[in-house]
């Protein structure tokens, strides 16, 4: 029976091999090295696609040591196989005295180091993939004679064992850019002709797609990780040999059911002088003109650790395991029919008679470096098996692939940096306006200043002259009143007393005249001269308004200039913005790509929105008054949600209590509440944020939320949130006490597939952890779905038509059954009798074994069983 082997892998993993029938006739085909040589790529921006080099499948030959087995079984007889690596040639005995000899591209002895293995096989492959081209590393060989230990080796307790899969990544990773670059790996399994997903064992039915205009073969539906450090490699490397399939034959203890299959995709840009935009382009146009977009190169290298074909008699097969036998050894019938066409330069190959060789199309006779290793061992007992393996590799040498470099042009980082620099250049005329306008207004005001100060000291100077002036002339007035005064006096006394003294008088009161005439003229000069300095003072004036005019003018001509500038800056943002539109309809992808792409863009578009215009704003948005408002904010939030980088600036910024808050609101907008419910699905994703949504009485808005809404969609996207709740193991207790689990089955009302599937999920997450936590003495008493009355709708759906829903219905009736607490419920409703048919009939070898080993273990199971007369 199959088993999934642990990650550290087995002892023994290779499989023995047969030699591929010669004569097969071709059913479905694709062009030999003699017919046309087809092309890397196509569609819009790639570039140099009739380039292409001969280069011929390279074989190595690895030779294993002697076993401890081997010591003592053929003590008394030769090695099958003799070593001539300083003349690449390998002798097979065939008796004592006669023997074939066969050349290969390296002959690597039972010493040599699995670093000197990766450098003469695998690193010349590498390197052609890090320069763009398609590459290829297989191994072939014998059960037992060294394959895994070439490829997969992870080397935890000796660096020095590393495989070339270890070894490959590290060079990748250390000739790439962590910035520019990318590398993207999946890690498949050809398992009874189903192609299966290591890293996501749920995906395991997987279809191979093929371009009708290229020819090229590619599995979208496989999960694409990013690897960025060689840790997360390693980690991806042990889950996937985790799930891979294995069981116990005669020949080796932990042998592999399917063949391993890694792919890795690498993109790298090409730094070239020409692609560069320096920052005197901001203020350039010429250079931004005549700008080149950078180049992008992709290759991708599949690296393949073929099953070993078995014979019955010496494996010891049967039953399911007879079955994988049978389709391990079609598929390399297939695979040897392929090569054997593609040695004779057939016209036609049969490429369509199994699932490997499509996926190997490009590895022989297409565009791809290829190196075959062959393994063998040095046992007479297996010399059949060592000669079959040899005269493979012998085939293989004969076969001519066309490489292929794959470059295209990189207009989204080209338009990113025009739009880089078309926001610098906006950023930087706006700091040119800031700046001009307040010089403009700081000269403005100094001026005002200066010119107040002017009339200020104008007018005190004015007031003083003229009091001056008021004052000296009433001082001259009084005193020629008094001198009036004082000669009338005298006249009016002694003029006719005595005439002579008369004659006197007069003569003196003429003097007094004579004097004050005098003084009069002097004071009307002294008021000219005091009018001339009032004069002089306002001509002392004039000059400093002038000055103030001339840095008006001034001012007002460097602000012309600014104006020119500004226009001429913005005939520059027009034109870049022209240019940018340009690359954009140029770098278009074909109708079908634009299609596919559509989702994408409006992403790209909402996140650009998020950048201009700020979290915190759009979050506002969400308590508008106007409906419109909070449709289109919640969309743009929703959508930000489900990028897992925007998740946590969404929650730091209170956008998860902004979601919860339209939930909370009394008039309900079941499209808001739709998107919000998919958005607080999204969130609910992140552990940490599950315990911020229990928190804030997350669950009892989406409880109100799903028994208000009708819509199948807005209870999909509220299953689906509480469904990402009820795999916390924290939450369980809370969860059940505020209505989740209710709020939860009450969906079902609705009968859309959607919806049940979000509710058969979320049943699942919670059953399994209740079965973790009794599995840990932590939980006693009965399941609190069974509390709920979870069971009778869990039994009756566990055979749904849906293989989605009826995969999680198996799952959740399996880890119920763990706890024997809940044993007698489950015999009450009928559940017994669907974890028998589960046992027989579910199509995951893993939950069959699961639920067998759940009805042997259970006491309670075991006795119902046996009193029913049933046999598991």
């Amino acid at each position: 029976m199959a088993s999934y082997r642990n990650g550290r892998g087995p002892a023994k993993v290779d499989r023995v091999q047969p030699a591929p029938p010669a004569n097969l006739r071709a059913s479905t085909s694709f062009k030999s090295k003699n017919s046309n040589v087809r092309r890397s790529s196509s569609g819009a921006g790639l570039r140099d696609s009739d380039d292409s080099v001969s280069g011929r499948v390279r074989v190595a030959v690895r030779l294993r040591p002697q076993n401890a087995e081997e010591m003592v079984a053929d003590a008394d007889f030769a090695d099958c196989v003799e070593l001539q690596p300083e003349f690449k040639r390998l002798k097979l005995r065939k008796n004592n005295w006669d023997s074939d000899t066969y050349e290969f591209d390296e002959v690597l002895t039972e010493s040599a180091s699995q670093k000197r293995v990766y450098e003469v096989v695998a690193k010349p492959v590498v390197e052609s993939v890090l320069d763009g081209y398609n590459g290829t590393v297989m191994a072939y060989g014998q059960t037992g004679t060294g394959k895994t230990f070439t490829l997969g080796r992870l080397g935890d307790e000796d660096t020095s064992a590393r495989g070339i899969m270890v070894r490959a990544m590290e060079d990748i990773l250390a000739n790439i850019s962590r910035d520019s670059d990318s590398v993207m790996i999946s890690y498949l399994q050809l398992y009874m002709e189903t192609i299966q997903d290591l890293l996501n064992p749920t995906n395991d039915n997987i279809a191979i797609v093929e371009d009708p205009k290229t020819g090229d073969v590619s599995v979208p539906a496989a999960t694409l990780v990013d690897i960025r450090t060689h840790h997360d490699f390693m980690e991806l490397l042990r889950l996937g040999e985790a799930h891979r399939v294995a069981a116990n034959t005669k020949l080796n203890t932990e042998s592999s059911r399917s063949h391993a299959i890694l792919m890795v995709h690498v993109k790298r840009s090409v730094i070239d002088m020409d692609t560069e935009i320096s920052s005197e382009t901001y203020h350039s146009l010429h250079m931004s003109k005549n700008s080149k977009p950078p180049i992008i190169r992709k290759g991708k290298l599949v690296v393949v650790d073929l099953a070993g074909s078995e014979r019955v008699h010496k494996s010891g097969s049967e039953g399911h395991t007879l079955e994988e036998a049978k389709s391990i050894n079609l598929s390399l019938s297939a695979l040897g029919k392929c090569i054997n066409a593609l040695a004779e330069n057939s016209p036609h190959v049969p490429v369509r008679d199994s699932k490997l060789t499509r996926l190997l199309k490009d590895s022989f006779g297409g565009t791809a470096r290829t190196s075959l290793i062959v393994t063998v061992g040095p046992s007479p007992r297996h010399r059949a098996e060592t000669a079959s393996t040899i005269l493979f590799g012998q085939r293989a040498m004969k076969v001519e692939n066309m490489l292929k470099i794959k470059e295209e042009f990189d207009y989204k980082s080209l338009c990113k940096r025009l739009e880089t620099q078309i926001d610098k250049l906006i950023a930087e005329n706006e700091r040119h306006q800031k700046a001009f306008e307040d010089e403009i207004e700081r000269t403005a005001i100094e001026a005002q200043q200066r010119i107040s100060e002017a009339e200020i000291n104008y007018t005190e100077a004015l007031e003083r002259e003229k009091m001056k002036c008021q004052m000296d002339y009433m001082e001259s007035i009084k005193k020629l009143e008094e001198k009036w005064m004082n000669n009338h006096s005298k006249h009016g006394t002694n003029g006719f007393i005595n005439g002579n003294h008369g004659g006197e008088g007069n003569d003196h009161a003429n003097e007094d005249v004579r004097e004050l005439k005098l003084k009069l003229q002097k004071e009307i000069t002294l008021w000219k001269q005091a009018e001339e300095e009032i004069q002089n003072l306002k001509n002392s004036l004039h000059p400093t308004e002038a000055g103030v005019n001339a840095d008006v003018v001034k001012l007002q001509n460097l602000l012309d200039d600014e104006t020119r500038q500004k226009q001429k800056l913005e005939e520059e943002v027009l034109l870049l913005q022209s240019r940018l539109s340009q690359l954009t309809f140029s770098s278009g992808q074909p109708r079908n790509s634009q299609l596919d792409n559509q989702g994408n863009g409006e992403r790209t578009s909402i996140a650009n929105l998020h950048e201009h215009v700020g979290l915190q704003k759009i979050l506002s948005l969400l308590e508008s008054e106007d409906p419109n408002v909070r449709l289109h904010a919640v969309k743009v939030v929703a959508n930000l949600a489900a990028e897992d980088t925007n998740q946590e600036r969404i929650v730091e910024a209170g956008g998860l209590s902004s979601l919860l808050a339209l939930l909370r609101s009394r008039s309900f907008d079941e499209t808001i509440c739709r998107i919000a419910a998919g958005a607080i699905a999204n969130l609910a994703m992140n552990e940490a944020n599950q315990e911020l949504i229990m928190a804030q009485d997350g669950i009892s808005l989406l409880a109100m939320t799903a028994a208000d809404a009708e819509d199948p969609q807005t209870l999909r996207m509220v299953a689906g949130a509480i469904a990402n709740l009820c795999g916390n193991d924290k939450l369980q207790t809370r969860l059940r006490s505020e209505g989740g689990i209710k709020a939860l089955l009450g969906m079902v009302r609705s009968r859309h597939p959607d919806v049940l599937s979000q509710v058969a999920r979320g049943v699942a997450n919670f059953a399994k952890c209740e079965s973790r936590a009794s599995s840990k003495g932590n939980k006693n008493n009965r399941s609190l779905l069974i509390e709920d009355g979870a069971l009778p709708w869990i039994v009756q759906n566990a055979n749904n038509d849906a293989s989605i829903i009826r995969r999680h219905i198996e799952l959740a009736l399996c880890h119920l059954a763990q706890h024997e607490v809940n044993a007698k419920d489950m015999v009450s409703e009928g559940a017994l009798w669907e974890l028998v048919r589960i046992s027989r009939d579910c199509s995951r070898e893993d939950i069959r074994a699961l639920a067998r080993r759940t009805l042997t273990s259970s006491q309670t199971f075991s006795s119902e069983l046996r009193r029913l007369r049933v046999e598991i």
